[in-house]
């Protein structure tokens, strides 16, 4: 099924203070509690993970409108995100994009790789 969303207007334009943010204190809390319920966040850690979260976030988002822009659309689609994450943060997320399986291409062997295969090889006979 595509999903399509009209392309937001650059971060820029909009007010700070209007931006709902996407993580607040509470969600980031709930996080830390799944991987270590015994876990507590200084407040200063709270506010660089959150500032990081929302940097990652508006850098991703707006990529990804310069990707749909670059395509002639006037919407932003999940493959336009998609794209972003997968090449420059080697982020595959399930269900989101193709699901064709992407078959594993095995690095060609170097002249020195042979070389020390034949070696080895060779030592291996003698005994």
């Amino acid at each position: 099924p595509k999903v399509t969303h009209p392309v937001p207007p650059p971060a820029s334009s909009v007010p700070t203070e209007t931006q709902p943010a996407v993580i607040n204190r509470s969600r980031l809390g709930e996080l830390v509690r799944e991987v270590d319920p015994t876990e507590q966040l200084d407040d200063e850690v709270e506010e660089a993970l959150l500032a990081i979260a929302d940097d990652f976030i508006e850098s991703s988002v707006n990529a990804a409108c310069r990707l749909a822009k670059h395509r002639g659309a006037r919407t932003l689609d999940v493959r336009d995100l998609h794209m972003y994450l997968e090449r420059t943060w080697h982020m595959w997320i399930p269900g989101f994009g193709t699901e064709e399986l992407r078959p594993y291409k095995r690095a060609p062997t170097t002249e020195a790789h042979k070389q020390r295969m034949a070696l080895i090889r060779k030592a291996v006979k003698k005994y």
